[in-house]
């Protein structure tokens, strides 16, 4: 702009050559002086926050222009699981808005406190990082997606903080710039006693795991985090909302793009009646309310005591199926409580409670066998796993199999046929959570023409074990594969599968002696007597 102004003026203070020097010196001193608005110019911008005549991003557009969002790390927001994959209920919200535009997502994981000033810089479309509406008022915002608000938590042998005036002279932590910090920060105009210490590392797990080993005795947290961290932490507990519930929202800039924002307000809007919302509350909500703290606090123990005889036998599962040995471990938890010798009134058997049947078809020569039964009821899940249609993502993939673990896959088959007669999703839980029940009920016996099948029950196992797989997630590390490590569980898995190969063949032998020995006997024809035989014994000559 400054060069065609000074091109601009240069060219309409050209004169013809004049014998005069005056004009010459005139048209000079112009040029300096438009000289001098540059440098002011390029001065202004470098120290300007906000790049001099910046532009927005543009919409996005499929294969040309990404959706590029703001977020922060967390559970409620963006977090990169073991496995590198990213999950996170704000995540996967942002991905089906995504989905509906078109396009791929470009994210930008900062801190709490740098997302306003990345969003007056145009650094994104929007922020999504489970945020309220900000104090600017030019900042615009989504309607409003939930609501939620910011509790103190505290060890339950602590005495409970009931009210606001309590907090004085005590020091409570907090995640640094997040919401929770905001709160406390306006609570101390009032309470000039309080002390809040503000937490650089944004893990809301390590904070509360402090809390939990009594090393700090209070802590503010979203009340979505509640139900999950006292089934991770079963010693704490929430005693006092510090506010009325605040809005959860999408924040876009001073001028957003208009018809992005048109799009996401039309989005938030729908997701609130299609039922969006309510599968993703499920996902990462639907089980953390399962347990008891009693049924927590066994289990924590038992990880202690019991799980180290069968860990390797569960690393050894992860090596052959590719399953996390913690969510194998979890569901044997819930069918036996780790002991190999448990049996059922129907004859089910064995650390992972296996049929004879299913047993049978697996190749196991003893169910009270851990190993073999460990190993078993992988392979069994993964042969569920896979008979699902390729449709089915994860992790609904994972917990249709294991609702098929425990009712067995004829009445799960028969379950999905009901599904889809009720115009239910069969290949989604959250809906085959409420189709399941419905299994032990006359009226859809008679309508399906089966069994009564217990799939209330099939319902509870799944909810059950993704509370136990979470709570090991937590305490017990993933099977790392080094060199050494890998080597010793190969062995392993050799010599069970060896086991399994010898039982296997003395069966085909003891089969094949079988058929030989029926066939052998049917050769042999029973010879009866008949009519012109004399059978009877040969009698002595009589005397003349």
């Amino acid at each position: 702009l400054a060069v065609r102004l000074i091109s601009n003026q240069v060219h309409s203070t050209t004169l013809p050559p004049l014998r005069s020097g005056r004009h010459n010196s005139i048209s000079m001193d112009l040029i300096k002086r438009l000289l001098l608005l540059v440098a002011c110019f390029i001065v202004a911008s470098c120290g300007d926050s906000k790049p001099f005549l910046s532009a927005a991003l543009p919409f996005p557009t499929p294969g040309q222009h990404d959706l590029v969002v703001l977020t922060t790390p967390g559970l409620l927001s963006y977090k990169t699981e073991e496995n590198n994959q990213v999950t996170g209920l704000e995540h996967d919200l942002i991905e089906a808005f995504a989905q509906e535009l078109g396009v791929a997502v470009k994210y930008l994981v900062v801190s709490p406190e740098e997302i306003e000033s990345q969003l007056t810089n145009d650094k994104a479309h929007f922020a999504a990082a489970w945020l309220s509406p900000p104090e600017n008022s030019k900042i615009k915002t989504t309607p409003n997606i939930r609501y939620t608000n910011d509790v103190i938590i505290q060890h339950e042998a602590s005495l409970p903080v009931l009210d606001i005036d309590e907090l004085k002279g005590k020091t409570v932590h907090v995640i640094a710039g997040s919401r929770q910090a905001k709160t406390l920060l306006d609570l101390q105009k009032n309470v000039p006693e309080l002390l809040v210490v503000e937490e650089k590392d944004p893990d809301i797990f390590k904070l509360l795991e402090r809390l939990g080993e009594r090393r700090i005795r209070y802590a503010v947290i979203d009340s979505a985090l509640v139900d999950t961290a006292t089934q991770i932490i079963p010693t704490l507990q929430a005693t006092l909302s510090l506010k009325t519930e605040q809005p959860i929202v999408w924040l876009f800039g001073e001028k957003p793009n208009v018809e992005l924002e048109a799009r996401a307000n039309a989005f938030v809007q729908r997701v609130q009646h299609d039922g969006t919302l309510a599968r993703l509350d499920d996902r990462y909500f639907g089980h953390t309310q399962r347990l008891n703290q009693a049924d927590v606090v066994k289990f924590l123990g038992e990880i202690q005591t019991t799980l180290p005889k069968f860990r390797k036998y569960f690393h050894a599962a992860e090596a052959l199926t590719g399953i996390d040995w913690r969510l194998i471990a979890a569901v044997a938890y819930h069918e036996s409580h780790w002991d190999p010798n448990a049996t059922s009134y129907t004859n089910v058997r064995g650390i992972m409670m296996l049929t004879e049947e299913t047993a049978d078809r697996l190749e196991v020569s003893n169910r009270l066998d851990a190993s073999e039964s460990i190993l078993a009821g992988a392979r069994y899940i993964n042969l569920l796993k896979d008979s699902l249609p390729d449709e089915v993502d994860e992790p609904d993939r994972t917990w249709l199999a294991l609702a098929a673990y425990n009712i067995g896959p004829g009445h799960f088959k028969n379950a999905r046929l009901l599904a889809k007669q009720l115009k239910a999703d069969p290949n989604s839980w959250y809906e085959m959570k409420r189709v399941l029940p419905k299994m032990a009920q006359p009226k859809f016996m008679q309508q399906l023409k089966i069994n009564r099948a217990r799939g209330g029950e099939a319902v509870i196992l799944v909810e059950n074990i993704r509370s136990y797989y979470d709570i090991l997630m937590h305490n017990a590390t993933p099977f790392i594969r080094n060199s050494s490590a890998s080597a010793n569980i190969q062995r392993l898995v050799d010599e069970i599968e060896q086991r399994r190969k010898a039982y296997v063949k003395n069966v085909q032998a003891a089969k094949s002696i079988s058929a030989t020995e029926q066939d052998d006997s049917s050769n042999q024809k029973l010879r009866l007597p008949t009519i012109d035989q004399d059978t009877s014994p040969t009698r002595p000559a009589e005397a003349g």
